[in-house]
């Protein structure tokens, strides 16, 4: 098979396997849906290794497979670009993907929509790597799109919960905002470069550096770099799909999909999109001082306030989800400070030990009877024992412990940070630094609530944290029970009726090898994959051709290089730093507070009251995004009614015209009065009219 057959498929395998399983979800039994996606999915991943080795090898492909439209001097294709950055997040997104859906037939098992959510996962793997793939603005828009489109339906995969619901449409209108400004960012691509063709636009971009527009014509003011401009609005796309203050709104909210989707847009998919793009994009942004500043400041705002958000979540989904929203912001600071290397570093590290954490979650819920409250478990490390140890490798990764994936990449951010030059960086640094002890922090409180400690399931007061704790994602996994045929669909009046938690007497169980198996094969890579790749993805040539750096500019990967000195002399050399204390002490404290003292996270939530309300109302970005947007959405909207519709089309133009032929009417009749003298004299006065015009005129 030739080369550009095998890159065809690679997109196409996990596409038929959606085909299969979504057109014939009612005909076909299970193991036919979950056969032909997890088929589609293995051979895109086998495909991606030999295409990896392929591009090792020096063999990188650059070119169309056809032409889509023709617009004038324009030319839209669909076509593939597979250099080593390509390669890498293929492998990324077809590894996870494959282990998300061995772990969903264990997870869904119970489900009626079983066939249909294999069809959108694969679904979702198809747009992911159409839009990795890429080598035109075009097909990057079309993955782009697509993977928000089967976002929204797999959000709001159990559709009669009105939480599900106000999610996946949540999740679609943020998104909106920022494909807004991503599609004029493409649009001044095509403006001034003529072409959507990743190469020629990079090859353009130079001659265009001290090009400017003008936002209002005549203004002086108003005039901005084309390469700011552009740059500034990709990355708003970005802020969308990367869930970046202030479009991460949605991102906490996703937790009402099922769990095996929640580990996919968080660790491979989706909210990878958005830092994949600028690390392409690399060429452009190194043009603008201005873009990379304003990336670093947006990067580092989430990684350390979405950070403390992650310190008062119960519900153990929303805590992995808060600490995607922070580690994004990291990877974005990393894109900031031109280690562009780095942030996709971090990003593949991070999909790994995500996935894990998120999947980790999941066969928890399943042992607790699919109760997600923290405060309801602890000491499950002897019941669990596969899920305990695969879950404090990922917290272990994810904190940066050294010699684990998420050392490597976090610490190389956050060394790449403190030797940028770039406006921000100093406010950046101080972020990712307290970050580092807020993550570990979080990280532990949960580690240590749900495997060790005090057993607190099958109590009556977990009934009351239930009721009162903000984790209606507990409803998702066994609600759903009631349906007609395998594509589930659900009946609206049975969606709440399932009990949730241990009954009293009862204990956590070990989930089914389909489960634990995925939690094995991704803590694997989430302890040997950072020490593997640092030194050729970093310091070495491993990236060449594939992301660009202006080195005079921005030497920050040079420093960095001349810093290192191999995977095992920074391990070792890491217990020396302020990042590695941090990290302990966050562990340490975590420790002290909810398995010595739990008593003092209770007495400092009352003393700080005002600050506990306003991080457990996510810093009101949903009350005022409720307020003004959709507030001043709905009162538009009766303005326009009211005055518009009612008063102007109904008021004056339907009625107002009804009225004017009716007092016509009216004035008419007046002459109407059935003698004959009333006509004549009307004549009259017609003729003498007439003729007095007629005179008159000379």
């Amino acid at each position: 098979m030739g080369m550009q057959k095998l890159y065809l498929l690679v997109p196409l395998a996990p596409l038929l396997g959606a085909i299969v399983a979504g057109l014939f979800c009612r005909v076909i039994p299970r193991w036919v849906a979950h056969g032909a996606t997890i088929l589609g999915v293995a051979v895109a991943f086998v495909a991606s290794f030999v295409i990896f080795q392929d591009v090792m090898a020096g063999n990188t492909y650059n070119g169309s497979v056809y032409q889509w439209l023709s617009s004038g001097d324009y030319k839209f294709e669909v076509g593939f670009l597979i250099d080593q950055l390509t390669v890498t997040m293929m492998l990324v997104v077809t590894f996870v993907s494959l282990m998300v859906h061995v772990y969903t037939i264990g997870y869904m098992q119970d489900d009626p929509g079983y066939n249909r959510f294999f069809a959108y996962i694969s679904l979702f793997t198809f747009s992911m790597l159409m839009l990795v793939m890429s080598n035109n603005f075009m097909q990057l828009f079309f993955g782009w799109e697509a993977v928000g489109l089967v976002s929204y339906l797999l959000i709001g995969f159990w559709y009669t919960r009105p939480t599900a619901i106000f999610a996946n449409m949540k999740a679609f209108l943020v998104n909106r905002v920022g494909d807004f400004g991503f599609i004029l960012g493409i649009g001044l691509v095509l403006a001034y470069c003529g072409t959507l063709d990743y190469a020629a636009v990079f090859a353009k971009a130079p001659s265009l550096a001290n090009t400017t527009i003008s936002l209002f014509a005549d203004r002086e003011w108003a005039t901005v770099s084309l390469m700011s401009a552009t740059c500034i609005l990709l990355f708003i796309g970005a802020m969308g799909k990367s869930a970046q203050v202030p479009l991460h709104v949605w991102l906490p909210d996703s937790m009402e999909g099922p769990t095996p989707i929640s580990a996919l847009i968080h660790a491979a998919t989706m909210v990878t999109a958005g830092i994949f793009m600028v690390a392409r994009m690399s060429p452009l942004f190194e043009l603008s001082d201005t873009a990379l500043s304003f990336v670093i400041v947006i990067g580092a705002i989430t990684a350390l306030f979405m950070g403390f958000l992650g310190i008062i979540q119960n519900d153990i989904k929303r805590v992995v989800a808060y600490s995607t929203l922070s580690q994004l912001g990291y990877m974005t600071v990393a894109l900031g400070a031109s280690a562009y290397s780095v942030a996709i570093f971090h990003l593949m590290t991070h999909a790994f030990f995500k996935a894990l954490l998120f999947l980790g979650a999941g066969s928890v819920i399943i042992g607790m009877h699919h109760d997600q409250d923290i405060r309801n478990m602890g000491g499950l490390r002897k019941y669990m024992p596969i899920t305990w140890i695969t879950s404090l490798i990922g917290s272990l990764a994810l904190i940066g412990t050294p010699f684990f994936a998420g050392f490597y990449s976090k610490d190389s951010i956050i060394e790449a940070v403190r030797m940028s030059h770039i406006p921000g960086a100093g406010f950046a640094y101080f972020a990712v630094l307290a970050g580092v002890f807020v993550t570990a922090f979080y990280s532990f409180r949960m580690y240590f609530l749900v495997f060790h400690g005090e057993e607190r399931f099958g109590k009556a007061v977990q009934d009351t944290h239930a009721a009162h704790g903000k984790h209606d994602d507990h409803a998702a996994h066994g609600d759903d029970h009631h349906a007609d045929g395998t594509c589930g669909v659900y009946d609206v009046h049975d969606v709440h009726e399932e009990h949730h938690g241990l009954a009293p007497g009862q204990k956590p169980h070990e989930t089914p090898w389909v489960v634990t198996l995925p939690l094995v094969m991704l803590a694997i890579p989430s302890v040997v994959v950072g020490y593997l790749g640092i030194e050729p993805m970093l310091f070495g040539d491993y990236f060449k051709g594939a992301i660009v750096v202006n080195h005079e500019a921005h030497p920050v990967m040079e420093e960095l290089a001349h810093h290192f000195h191999g995977a095992t002399a920074m391990a070792l050399h890491a217990v020396t730093t302020t990042v590695f204390w941090l990290a302990a002490a966050g562990v340490g404290l975590s420790w002290f507070f909810y398995l010595k003292r739990p008593d003092i996270p209770a007495a400092i939530k009352a003393r700080v009251e005002p600050l506990y309300t306003l991080l457990d109302n996510k810093y009101y970005f949903d009350k005022f995004n409720e307020a003004v947007f959709a507030g001043g959405a709905r009162l538009l909207g009766k303005g326009l009614w009211k005055g518009g519709d009612v008063g102007v089309i109904d008021g004056f133009f339907v009625n107002g015209s009804a009225r004017l032929v009716g007092f016509i009417a009216n004035m008419v009749r007046l002459f109407q009065s059935g003698h004959i003298y009333h006509y004549a004299f009307t004549m009259i006065i017609g003729v003498f009219a007439l003729l007095t015009l007629w005179v008159g005129r000379v």
